[in-house]
């Protein structure tokens, strides 16, 4: 994603007062953008390819399946409340860190309150029961509607954006000190470097969540040993990379480090047991390392191609999760929605998770942590429910000319409204942070760790209540 994020492109411009041409360097992706479809839709694929393998299982049925609505609301609710709580006290004691664009965030925030609104309409006011096509067809035009209106925000769009100005950015997002850290896997450090060519030569490592920070005075290559080197006709030397033979060595190290079961530091390690336990967690991941070694490396397309490849690996992992999915719940009795409110939000939620946490550690703003717990939470409406609903009812309507109907359907429709009410008291907590502490994530060592317990809280009313419902108890 960082690869594919910070690509720029030349713009060549003149100036009006002394015609002379000069050259600039413009992001080609909007940072906005950005978050609600790459950090947003790439952490969240877990949730929507599970919810369209499901979609797709139950086709030419009448009833959908209840495996991916379950799993998309209750990773609404794990996304909102364990993922809050676990950002609001990762940054340092006393550290604060507040959204800067507080338009865009209540863009976002009013579509994914609309979103679980919208669903509700259309269980239970439009037509009970049943999803419609045009239901389907308008939940997934939504998405399109977000993504318009966030950019409007973004941009200041007259009549479209609200009138709040932006907190003034700092130059870069993510702090120096924490840039200029090294990887702890040395091994990737002697195969790949990131240059900044310019004026200043300055060089830095950025992570994942540098996409917000403002264009620097040159581009960004990415150099690989024995690099060829050309000279511009403007005097910069360019690092141009040769991809054929780099690439290959960097993809041979994938494999070796999947396979690496100790590394040097743990050999040195004097208890026996400790290194016992390393190599054996090393060896359950093995497997998995292994599989995704063989995801080309983000080097090639501008980290296109590793980016689709990853998802496409992430819907294999879902089939099976799928499959196991039923295999429980039909061995234990337990109700599908109960298992998807609860071990399967909270697995798939891990990408979001991960993603949050590390753009709170990092960032000097919570702009991008809170965008992709907001932004998730819409993406899993309006993509992950929407989509795999609009393959069902297209199929019924051309086959049998009839609706898709939801069992159930008053169990999920209770838990939007449960989610609906717990949503509220944390949305409120964090303008309430905002108001006295001045941001909406850290602070305080008390009051952050009684934050972070009371958005749990929330958490456990949501599940107790959700699951107890579908199971016929209350």
């Amino acid at each position: 994603m960082e690869s594919v994020v910070k690509q720029s492109r030349k713009v060549v411009e003149i100036d009006p007062h002394t015609k002379v041409d000069y050259v600039r360097h413009e992001k080609v992706w909007n940072f906005t953008i950005a978050d609600i479809t790459l950090l947003a839709f790439g952490t969240s694929f877990p949730q929507i390819s599970l919810a369209t393998i499901d979609a797709i299982r139950n086709i030419g049925n009448l009833y959908a399946g209840g495996l991916g609505p379950g799993t998309l609301v209750g990773s609404a609710a794990f996304d909102l409340f364990p993922i809050h709580a676990v950002c609001v006290v990762v940054p340092k004691a006393g550290e604060l860190k507040k959204i800067s664009d507080v338009g865009v965030w209540l863009v976002e925030l009013f579509w994914s309150f609309w979103a679980y609104i919208w669903l509700y309409i259309i269980l239970e006011v439009w037509t009970p029961n049943v999803i419609t096509l045009l239901e389907a067809l308008l939940t997934v035009l939504q998405f399109g509607l977000l993504l318009i209106h966030a950019y409007a925000q973004d941009k200041r769009w007259p009549y479209l954006s609200l009138p709040l100005t932006r907190t003034e950015r700092p130059e870069e997002w993510v702090p120096e000190d924490v840039a200029s850290c090294k990887h702890e896997n040395s091994a990737y450090d002697e195969y790949s470097e990131i240059v900044h060519v310019g004026e200043d030569e300055n060089r830095n490592v950025v992570d994942i969540f540098s996409i917000h920070a403002r264009n620097g005075p040159g581009t960004v290559y990415q150099n690989v040993p024995g690099s060829d080197e050309a000279e511009s006709s403007n005097g910069n030397f360019n690092k141009i990379i040769s991809e054929d033979p780099r690439v290959l060595s960097l993809w041979k190290q994938q494999f070796v480090d999947a396979l690496m079961l100790e590394s040097p530091g743990s050999r040195k390690l004097n208890n026996i047991y400790v290194r016992l336990a390393r190599i054996s967690w090393q060896s359950l991941l093995a497997p998995w390392r292994l599989m995704f070694a063989f995801v080309p490396p983000y080097h090639v397309a501008h980290g296109w191609i590793a980016f689709i490849c990853s998802l496409l690996f992430i819907t294999g992992i879902a089939y099976i999760v799928t499959k196991l999915t039923d295999l429980i719940s039909c061995v234990t009795g337990i109700n599908s929605y109960v298992i998807a409110f609860t071990a399967l939000a909270a697995g798939t939620s891990w990408p979001d998770l991960m993603a949050s946490k590390i753009a709170a550690e990092r960032q000097t703003t919570a702009d991008s942590a809170i965008a992709n717990i907001i932004c998730s939470n819409s993406v899993n409406i309006y993509v992950g429910i929407g989509i795999p609903w609009l393959i069902d009812t297209a199929y019924n309507f051309i086959a049998y000319r009839e609706p898709l109907r939801i069992q159930n359907a008053a169990g999920l429709s209770f838990s939007l409204l449960v989610f609906f009410a717990t949503s509220v008291g944390c949305i409120a907590v964090l303008v309430f942070r905002r108001l006295t502490l001045g941001a909406e994530l850290g602070g305080p060592r008390l009051w952050a760790w009684a934050t972070c317990v009371y958005f749990m809280f929330l958490w456990v009313i949501f599940v107790v209540l959700s699951s107890l419902k579908v199971s016929g108890i209350i």
